[in-house]
């Protein structure tokens, strides 16, 4: 095996892969241009002019745990992923050339990608209702977020992201704002309590905070909008 300590400058670029490139592409690429977005990401590091086996070892492994992490968002198991494309102890021999090493682990991301497919296919709609009815249920919470949300229906913030704004045509923010503005409008017209109260009865903890967005989504100030239904009602 060549000494690694001889190519400081490939051990250097190895150091600089970053994974989001990676992630962005198994959880929101498409396979006809998976080949060509992979190779650039080898290319960054001069992969075709590696010799060690150390360090292909060092960027299949990288791969690998990226790969197996982004499955596991779409519901396939440490143990489909292994059962695919082996244990994580077992991959070293996979990689005893470049081109074996490039053609693997490109068939990872492939597979990757393949799985989110049939995962938004078959569980798309009925995932985005599990996240609905856990945010219908945790609006008033202040502290609702979209990594809560995502934990809960078991998939990873970025993907229940998309897949939230694919499905709903809103970003999970807006979605959470339009149910506590439309509770806090029942609110004003229907009770007696403080507008302070109301807005931390919907999930505000600062009123002026929500003073502002409730004139962004209605056009009123949550005091012009209670007056504005009193007359209407004839109500004081």
């Amino acid at each position: 095996m060549q000494n690694t300590s001889k190519h400081p400058e490939a051990l250097s670029d190895i150091m600089m892969l970053d994974h989001s490139q990676l992630t962005a592409l198994m959880q929101f690429g498409n396979l006809e241009t998976c080949a060509d977005t992979f190779e650039s990401y080898l290319d960054r590091v001069k992969f075709y002019s590696m010799e060690s086996l150390m360090l292909r070892l060092y960027i299949g492994m990288d791969v690998y745990l990226a790969a197996r992490n982004v499955a596991r968002g779409f519901g396939i198991s440490s143990e489909q992923f292994a059962g695919s494309f082996g244990s994580i102890d077992d991959i070293s021999a996979k990689m005893q050339t470049v081109e074996s090493t490039a053609s693997y682990l490109q068939g990872m991301i492939a597979q990757c990608i393949r799985w989110r497919i049939a995962s938004v296919a078959e569980n798309g709609n009925s995932v985005i209702r599990k996240a609905k009815d856990y945010i219908d249920s945790n609006y008033t919470d202040e502290d609702i977020s979209l990594n809560k949300v995502a934990e809960n229906v078991g998939l990873t913030p970025t993907y229940l992201s998309a897949l939230f704004k694919k499905e709903t045509k809103q970003n999970f923010t807006d979605y959470v704002t339009v149910l506590r503005i439309t509770r806090a409008k029942e609110l004003l017209c229907c009770t007696n309590k403080l507008i302070s109260e109301i807005a931390y009865e919907v999930g505000f903890r600062d009123y002026r905070y929500f003073s502002q967005i409730f004139k962004k989504q209605t056009g009123m100030t949550p005091r012009q909008f209670q007056n504005s239904t009193n007359e209407l009602y004839g109500t004081e």
